[in-house]
């Protein structure tokens, strides 16, 4: 089952991922296993599922991962909190400016995000 998330870290970072397997086992070898745990990681662990979402495919999953690591702090924060309406006003450059406006949208039903 592929799966975009985000995993808070020990410092306060957040680490975007995505998985086309099950999402417990991914987190979980970010948090113990170090051949398989992303370098990023290994060096600020503990880290914690804090939003995930799922798709039909593989490519999409990742497609989305590559869109969230492109977003500015703020906005990750806003996806994460559920405030969907503000992700177009926080899409914006301080230099007015739009950042990335690609879209990889999930296909078929979606869990709620993991908070």
């Amino acid at each position: 089952m592929p799966w975009a998330y985000i995993l808070e870290c020990r410092d306060g970072s957040f680490y975007v991922g995505s998985t086309g397997r099950e999402l417990e086992s991914r987190v979980w070898e970010h948090n113990h296993d170090d051949d398989l745990a992303a370098s990023f990681t290994k060096k600020r662990r503990p880290v914690r599922l804090i939003y995930a979402e799922w798709f039909d495919a593989v490519e999409a999953a990742f497609a989305r991962e590559k869109q969230l690591q492109g977003w500015r702090r703020e906005k990750k924060m806003a996806l994460i909190a559920g405030r969907g309406e503000d992700l177009p006003r926080l899409s914006r450059g301080g230099s007015g400016s739009k950042a990335r406006t690609g879209s990889a949208s999930p296909q078929g039903p979606q869990p709620p995000p993991i908070r």
